[in-house]
């Protein structure tokens, strides 16, 4: 599982690296004021940038264990290893209810 949250973190750093010349390539080739050709131009560029450097691609992943389904977007950890964690009481303002 290692191996997968290395391509994670790779994958992280990738997006940051290109995310304002994404962000405005995409501006370029959404605005219909400018005109055809340099739509196609930045079009052109945006598809030559690496795939990996798209947001879509990143999976969410536990920082713990790397499981990559059923994972808490606020805390970045598994719900198996959220309740144990909890359970111990090691996160702050979570208690475990009982009625």
């Amino acid at each position: 599982m290692k191996h997968l949250l290395e391509r994670d973190k790779k994958k992280r750093k990738l997006i940051a690296k290109f995310e304002l010349k994404r962000l405005t390539l995409k501006s370029v080739v959404c605005n219909s004021k400018f005109p055809i050709d340099i739509r196609w131009k930045a079009g052109l560029d945006l598809s030559g940038l690496p795939k990996n450097s798209s947001k879509t691609r990143l999976n969410n992943r536990c920082i713990i264990t790397g499981r990559g389904k059923a994972v808490h977007r606020s805390f970045r950890i598994s719900r198996i290893e959220f309740r144990n964690i909890s359970g111990k009481g090691l996160i702050s303002g979570l208690k475990k209810s009982s009625w």
